[in-house]
């Protein structure tokens, strides 16, 4: 799932700051405005969407791929005010793992009239086509009537139009809403509502890691078996302090531009929170050194222990039975105190934010909780409850001539001045009707006629109102079902969550690569993207690759190194002819590996410059054709393969000695490690794609690819991949370049 909000400011492009790994959405959500928040309205009725005011009438975008349900294109403002009611409806269907398909709905909602274009400097035609025109009899100063989609699809990062205005405020009304049976399939699989959620059961984790720890846990100052060094293994491990949690603790982590960063809160009986970091817990260079830490602590099984440092658990095909290792977490437990905690344990719970725990302010809204009256009023004290907020301010008094002007005032004011309330309301995902659909109208508004209301003894002026209302409204048109309850989001608490995912979609890693590519050697692209592309999401989720910065400089080198996905076996002859004809040498190996016989000796003679090649650890006759380059990145020599070997815990580290290709006894070197099967990284997809997420964490790969999307950082990269090819760089920073068009935020 590739996503981003409707406005990509220049302030949101770049960040230094690791603590804030999301500089993008800090940028936008500087553009929401106080009035017009998410989900109550000023006037106390549902307000599912939020106003968004940026600088300039600018570009609005398209937050994801997907498809038009519907739009209304206006050739002119609507009186009174200059209103603006252009919008586009889009429906999104993406993925978030496998088999979690994920559908919603995005409306972009006040956009600025064709006939204002040239004022504001704007060129329609980077519009689509069909947003280009009228969308229907446009009569100056009145409604233009929507229409429904025809089947227009969009790309994410597409110009819907621009920010136009309504009722004298420059502002877009952006909303996010799921309908019920899609959100049940999704959500359903959640722990979304669960007031204790458990270690998830499944591989679907993405974003933050969370643990949950019970009161009354041991923490220690060090790992047991630490030195007086204090190294364990030789990692370090700074002194804490030896004690007991007196409180639940809940633990944040992430990682970005290399560090760790931890916030813990204690939780009290009465489930209130205290943060116990007031500022973030940063780890320098610990992401960088994960592989180093897990090759040094986890002797059975290095790739098992680099996911238990990263997730608290092991997501891929575990090697090491249960339990799992120890993992051992510095944590603060109480205030000025820091311990290590095993987070192994099983009574200690791991999630992910695919989880949406509640601890995290994830709460579903709905007729058993909300504070939303039968008439769609919300009270302001039965709010406070939900927001669990203790204050005084702002709540009424007990009388019964109160008005409802002054309710509202009371309302809008405790909202608007108070941002810890605003910050709750993120977090609320609640079942409303949509204020678009002219069905929930009598319910909505009847309340306007009644004393105090705003049209009490003019019901012509309600009528009216209600008539022009009705066409605003575009519900019909949209074939969705009327006077139903829909799932909303706030949108931009929505957008900056799923943007922690980073699973690529069938239709997202189709734009990656040209498919004249493919065609050009008699292929398509998708036999071998949806070969590979489950086991692309998983080393990238394994590894953090899917942070578009690394993800694009992956793809870059990708396109070289594996020719476009298409040879992860090394060729004896040139690479393209071998594509087209299906060379045996670059066939799956699925009689053992590929040797002669039972292969033609002169399909076999190019790898014998391997044989004997010291540097490559191949000491056997026969050890080149045995360990060519095999995988996304190809893996090549005997030493090589026994290191990713003893990685994923298929080979005995203690079995044989590493050094045993300077080493000789008698005229032979010494028994070097044993590897009878090297086809299997070639056959197996996950192991095939694994190997490039192995040598990015094995070298600074990682730390180069951080330096950004830059020819300099590219030629870095491709130092590090291959260092000999003085001939590829330029193509692969073109490759670069291309896939961060489609994965980065750049417009």
């Amino acid at each position: 799932m590739i996503i981003s909000p409707p406005f990509l400011p220049e302030a949101g492009m770049t960040s230094t700051d690791g603590s804030k790994p999301d500089p993008m959405m800090d940028a936008v959500d500087q553009f929401e405005l106080a009035r017009g928040i998410y989900p109550v309205a000023s006037d106390r009725r549902w307000h599912c969407g939020s106003h968004l005011a940026p600088d300039t009438h600018g570009e609005v975008y398209a937050i994801a791929d997907g498809e038009v349900v519907a739009y209304r294109v206006c050739q002119h403002a609507v009186d009174p005010y200059s209103c603006n009611v252009g919008f586009v409806l889009l429906r999104h269907s993406t993925e978030t793992g496998d088999g979690r398909k994920l559908t919603f709905y995005s409306l972009y909602m006040h956009l600025l009239p064709l006939a204002e274009y040239q004022s504001f400097g704007h060129d329609g035609t980077r519009l689509p086509e069909f947003l280009q025109k009228s969308s229907g009899v446009d009569k100056k100063g009145q409604v233009t009537p929507a229409t429904k989609g025809s089947g227009q699809k969009v790309r994410r990062k597409d110009v819907l139009g621009f920010v136009g205005r309504y009722q004298g405020v420059t502002h877009l009304h952006l909303e996010i809403f799921m309908v019920p049976d899609d959100f049940t399939a999704y959500f359903g699989h959640t722990q979304l509502g669960v007031a204790s959620p458990a270690t998830a059961t499944t591989p679907d984790c993405w974003g933050h890691t969370y643990y949950t720890i019970p009161a009354g846990q041991q923490f220690f100052a060090q790992p047991p078996g630490t030195g007086a060094d204090n190294k364990l293994h030789g990692i370090k491990f700074t002194p804490g302090q030896t004690d007991k949690n007196a409180l639940q603790l809940v633990v944040e982590m992430y990682f970005s531009k290399g560090a760790k960063y931890t916030n813990v809160w204690s939780i009290a009986t009465d489930g209130s929170r205290t943060l116990l970091t007031p500022e973030l817990v940063e780890e320098k260079d610990y992401e960088y050194d994960l592989y180093h830490r897990a090759t040094a602590l986890y002797d059975a099984c290095p790739s098992d222990g680099y996911e238990m440092q990263r997730f608290g658990r092991v997501l891929s095909s575990a090697v090491t039975p249960p339990p799992n290792p120890q993992t051992w977490v510095q944590v603060t437990y109480a205030a000025g105190k820091q311990g290590y905690i095993d987070i192994s344990k099983a009574e200690i719970r791991k999630l992910s934010d695919a989880d949406f725990p509640s601890f995290m302010g994830w709460q579903k809204i709905s007729d058993a909780n909300t504070p939303f009256d039968s008439n769609g009023m919300c009270d302001i004290n039965a709010l406070k409850k939900l927001v669990k907020d203790a204050e005084d301010t702002g709540e009424l008094p007990v009388i019964e001539d109160i008005t409802e002007a002054q309710r509202a005032q009371a309302l809008s004011t405790y909202v608007r001045m108070n941002d810890p309330v605003r910050q709750a309301l993120r977090g609320f995902i609640c079942n409303a009707p949509s204020e678009w659909d002219s069905k929930n109208n009598g319910t909505r508004y009847a309340k306007l006629l009644d004393e105090g209301g705003f049209y009490h003894g003019n019901q012509t002026g309600y009528d009216d109102f209600l008539k022009y209302l009705k066409e605003v409204q575009f519900w019909d048109v949209t074939g969705l079902p009327a006077g139903e309850k829909l799932w909303f989001f706030h949108p931009l608490a929505f957008i900056r969550h799923f943007r922690k995912c980073g699973w690529l979609s069938k239709g997202e890693l189709s734009q990656i690569y040209d498919e004249s590519t493919y065609t050009a050697l008699g292929k398509t692209g998708e036999e071998y993207r949806e070969l590979y592309r489950s086991a692309i999401n998983a080393v990238f989720r394994k590894y953090r690759i899917c942070a578009p910065i690394r993800s694009a400089h992956f793809f870059g080198q990708c396109a070289i190194e594996s020719y476009h996905m298409m040879v992860v076996r090394e060729s004896s002859i040139a690479i393209g002819k071998a594509v087209k004809s299906n060379h045996p040498s670059i066939m799956p190996e699925l009689d053992g590996y590929f040797r002669s016989p039972a292969a033609a000796p002169v399909d076999v003679t190019y790898f014998g410059q391997y044989d004997g090649n010291i540097n490559l650890g191949n000491t056997d006759p026969g050890d080149g054709i045995k360990f060519r380059g095999r995988g996304f990145k190809q893996l090549t020599g005997l030493y090589n393969y026994s290191e990713y070997w003893v990685y994923r815990g298929w080979l005995d580290r203690k079995s044989y000695d590493h050094a045993w290709f300077k080493k000789k006894e008698g005229d032979r070197f010494k028994a070097g490690p044993k590897v009878d099967n090297p086809e299997f990284i070639g056959n197996d997809t996950y192991s095939c794609v694994d190997i490039a997420g192995f040598f990015c964490v094995r070298t600074p790969l990682e730390k180069a690819a951080d330096q950004g999307v830059s020819e300099t950082a590219s030629r870095a990269v491709t130092k590090i991949v291959n260092p000999y090819d003085v001939k590829s760089p330029p193509l692969r920073w073109r490759e670069t370049q291309n896939s961060y068009r489609v994965l980065g935020d750049q417009p």
